[in-house]
């Protein structure tokens, strides 16, 4: 186990990575271990995610994505989806006005349509109010799979050559990148996982290509800004060679 303890300070500012994303994994363990319901260990997660995003604002990092629901979650229990459609709800009317404070713009990721009209209704508040926002992109990944986001790439991409929009010689990379929902922004330079898991669970499967990850035991409702920092250190100890030597 590594014990040494990782500061702001040891960060290299001009080594950043331009776009973090994070599984905010172990939220029902958390609160398994401790005897409680699931939802308190969603409710405790929820308390990390303003912490990470003005601890990641502050470093100087541009884009954040946090995995809050997958396509597959709606498998759980009725009693647990309503309880993260509630913290959802609760989380933007406290910290709307911090987010717009701070500069930062809330994008989501994934079909919001077939969410509850309670949580949609403050989605759509708060990317009103955060669209002229400029310092820092926070993408939440809601109703979000990554297998998912590119079967729509496909489709939104034939219905424009259908139209006449788009030739098929030109589709590459770049322009399956341009229907993604995260379109105009970098690929993730850096993915984190806590809880122990190893596996990327339908999460940016196609922007994640070149992405360098950083595995912790630690459960997401104890992931504070040390373990960022970690993150962002070893990240930076790392040659990307992208294919080159």
């Amino acid at each position: 186990m590594i014990t040494e303890k990782i500061n702001k300070s040891d960060i290299d500012i001009t080594k950043l990575p331009k776009h973090v994303a994070i599984i905010m994994d172990g939220n029902g363990r958390w609160a398994k271990k401790r005897g409680l319901p699931r939802h308190f260990g969603h409710q405790e997660g929820m308390n990390r995610v303003i912490d990470i995003v003005e601890a990641t604002k502050d470093i100087g990092i541009k884009y954040l994505t946090l995995y809050a629901f997958s396509t597959e979650n709606w498998k759980r229990p009725k009693v647990e989806i309503d309880a993260l459609m509630n913290l959802l709800v609760l989380f933007i009317r406290r910290e709307l006005q911090r987010l717009v404070t701070n500069g930062v713009k809330l994008n989501i990721l994934g079909d919001w349509s077939v969410l509850p009209d309670l949580p949609q209704k403050e989605i759509n508040r708060a990317i009103e109010a955060t669209k002229d926002n400029s310092d820092m992109v926070l993408n939440i990944a809601l109703n979000y799979g990554g297998r998912q986001e590119i079967s729509r790439a496909v489709k939104l991409i034939l219905e424009d050559h259908l139209r006449g929009n788009i030739d098929v010689d030109v589709i590459g990379e770049d322009t399956i990148s341009q229907y993604l929902y995260t379109n105009g922004q970098p690929d993730p330079d850096l993915i984190i996982r806590p809880s122990g898991e190893l596996r990327l669970s339908n999460f940016l499967t196609y922007q994640s290509a070149y992405s360098e990850f950083w595995f912790s035991d630690i459960l997401w409702p104890d992931f504070d800004k040390t373990q960022l920092y970690r993150a962002i250190f070893d990240y930076q100890k790392r040659d990307r060679r992208f294919g080159g030597i």
